[in-house]
């Protein structure tokens, strides 16, 4: 019986970790927290140009150890060394102005931030 726990406890938990980071709400992706994500227009070959006081205003939506990619989404590595996900090669990021699920105020921000769509 341990056997058997031990190995679904292997099995969840390597689900979990080839599960996309993100979820489709009202037409844009948003993270496992219900908030819409974005993506910079200036990241350029898989890479993040959001760094420090940027990543401060647009948090990274981070990559954990373990975590694995597939189709459309990869993982990039950012300057500061954490781990990123990305979709179809562009970085995705929170707005910390987003208040609540579903807001989407960073869409258009600049000129280049964008809701991220699938």
């Amino acid at each position: 019986m341990k056997k058997l726990a031990l190995a679904l406890l292997a099995s969840a938990s390597l689900a979990a970790h080839a599960a996309a980071p993100a979820m489709v709400s009202k037409g844009m992706l948003t993270g496992s927290n219900g908030m819409t994500l974005y993506t910079f227009d200036k990241d350029a070959g898989g890479k993040s140009a959001c760094n420090g006081p940027c990543a401060a205003n647009w948090p990274p939506l981070l990559a954990m150890d373990g975590d694995t990619a597939s189709g459309d989404y990869s993982i990039v590595t950012r300057d500061d060394g954490k781990k990123q996900w990305a979709l179809k090669g562009k970085p995705l990021y929170y707005w910390v102005k987003d208040q609540k699920p579903g807001d989407a105020t960073g869409d258009g921000f600049n000129g280049v931030w964008h809701a991220a769509k699938p």
